[in-house]
């Protein structure tokens, strides 16, 4: 049973962390005064060129594509890949004499690169957070006095909790490694919105939280850990020590688990390094207090002893994993159009979780000493202020904290059609020009548009120019005879008619379905928007 619980919670959550697929593959070789381009091409793939230099093409390569060019004749090259369930996004590669005769990649837009630097940053920065969180749960923190304790008698001393600390680096970097080496290639946009994995992943944090709050305890076979301890005594030098921070890794699951995987589900899709970016941020807050009491030892004295201060702890998480886990449900309810978890209801019970901790902290808060009672007013305060936040959302506020997590909300005074044929015809109908918004349930940043961007006054009156076209790429409902959903068909429009596949995606076109700007992808800024908005 145990071994069935460790598949279910670690390894589902690493087979759905998929990243952005690569199918082509470009190099080039100088010779002489010109230039071998050649990419190669995925079996099961094929390339489209969408523009070179001022030719505009519209040819397609299978196995791959050479061309050899003068170097006064280089020019970018614009194409994208397909193969029979998905496209890529539009790329531009130049060829640079400076890769050592591989091409460089361009993005489509310049902000790309600025985006998923700032992506692995944030991914980065949340490990951080969680495994400073792991610290203080009670299958980490009391075992910090006793490892740092056994270092210092052996010896080792500063020298050993440093070692150690580097190994428990080595092994969460390692497992965001080979999350990135066994999925790189998956689909990633049909994963993350696919509404079976949503409901797995709700699972999963249902069932951390609910261990979280005392009513089972999730375990690896405890064999594991005594074998590595046992191999760990018996063996010496840097190797010994890597086993030591291996059995930390399989005694602390319980409590490590919950936030490495809520953690491995967040970095999935931000990019490549994104699952390592995390585990490293997780595993250097994780190591951490091992070398500083290692360093300092006199500091273990005043550090907290294990008590009961603990168990509150891992009832605040239990909380948290129960709101966090509401998202995923929510991706799924949409997808499939059931209706069980409308947004008033969502905000209602992220007020729950909330309510929840604030009073669960409160209750007992007179018997416990005054440190204690200053750290629960810490959290208890905005905690409760959250709480009472979120009260105009159930009547129809932004509440634009919980943008990225709460279903869509209803914006008022905006026709909206949800099928393109509808909203071209009533366009011709009217002469009014049209905006498509290529959303996904699962879209985290569409929802961050909707409460920052197209909920601004200043954008709602703009928007009234325009017959309003909304389509999910993810909404599973048939609407065919061949059982293709609409998500489907909203997708493969994207894909083939502006050949984009991520979303947020906007488009202007005028009444006869002719684009009359280029797209538009995320921003936060109204006057962006209002800027590119031609009527």
């Amino acid at each position: 049973m145990k071994r069935i619980l460790f598949i279910l919670f670690v390894c589902v959550p690493l087979m759905v962390a998929a990243q952005m697929v690569e199918p082509v593959k470009w190099s080039g070789e100088e010779m002489g005064d010109s230039v071998r381009l050649k990419a190669t091409i995925e079996e099961g793939w094929h390339m489209t060129i969408i523009e070179f230099g001022e030719r505009e093409y519209d040819e397609e390569f299978t196995d791959s594509f050479v061309i050899t060019l003068a170097k006064t004749d280089l020019t970018p090259i614009r194409f994208n890949a397909c193969d029979d369930k998905m496209c890529t996004a539009p790329e531009i590669w130049e060829y640079s004499s400076l890769s050592a005769g591989s091409a460089s990649p361009l993005s489509e837009a310049s902000s790309l690169s600025s985006d998923t630097e700032r992506s692995l940053w944030i991914i980065f920065l949340l490990g951080l957070l969680g495994g400073l969180l792991a610290i203080f749960t009670p299958c980490v923190w009391p075992i910090i006095p006793m490892t740092v304790s056994f270092f210092l008698k052996k010896g080792g001393g500063l020298k050993d909790a440093i070692l150690y600390g580097l190994s428990i680096v080595i092994l969460y970097v390692g497992l965001g490694l080979l999350v990135t080496v066994l999925f790189g290639a998956s689909a990633l946009n049909e994963m993350s919105t696919n509404a079976v994995v949503n409901i797995v992943f709700f699972l999963i944090l249902v069932i951390f939280a609910l261990s979280f709050f005392g009513l089972f305890e999730i375990t690896l076979p405890d064999s594991w850990s005594t074998a590595l301890d046992s191999k760990a005594r018996s063996t010496g030098g840097f190797l010994s020590i890597l086993l030591m921070a291996f059995t930390l890794v399989i005694v602390s699951f319980s409590c490590t688990g919950p936030i490495i995987g809520t953690l491995l589900v967040e970095a999935a899709g931000k990019s490549l390094l994104a699952p390592a970016m995390g585990m490293l941020g997780f595993a250097i807050a994780l190591a951490l207090p091992f070398s500083l009491f290692a360093m300092f030892p006199q500091w273990l004295k005043q550090a907290p002893k294990s008590g009961d201060w603990m168990t509150s702890f891992k009832v605040v998480l239990a909380f948290l994993e129960l709101a966090l886990s509401l998202k995923f449900l929510s991706v799924a309810d949409m997808a499939y159009g059931w209706g069980i978890l409308p947004r008033w209801l969502f905000i209602a019970i992220w007020i729950v979780c909330f309510l929840g901790i604030g009073i669960y902290l409160i209750w007992d808060i007179w018997s416990v000493s005054t440190p204690r009672k200053i750290i629960r007013a810490i959290v208890i305060i905005p905690s409760l202020t959250f709480a009472f936040y979120l009260v105009p959302g159930l009547r129809g506020a932004p509440v634009k904290a919980i943008s990225a997590f709460a279903p869509p909300m209803e914006i008022e005074g905006r026709v909206v059609f949800n099928d393109y044929e509808e909203g071209m015809a009533y366009a011709r109908q009217t002469g009014k020009p049209v905006l498509i918004d290529f959303t996904g349930y699962g879209c985290v940043n569409c929802r961050k548009m909707e409460a920052f961007v197209l909920n601004n006054d200043s954008v709602k009156a703009r928007l009234q120019n325009y017959v309003f076209i909304e389509l999910f790429v993810d909404h599973r409902l048939d609407t065919d005879h061949d059982g293709e959903s609409e998500g489907t068909e909203n997708s493969r429009l994207q894909r083939e008619r502006f050949g984009s596949n991520a979303q947020p995606f906007y488009v202007q076109l005028d009444p006869q379905g002719n684009q009359i700007a280029d797209p538009m992808a995320f921003t936060t800024d109204p006057m962006e928007f209002i800027n590119w908005l031609k009527y």
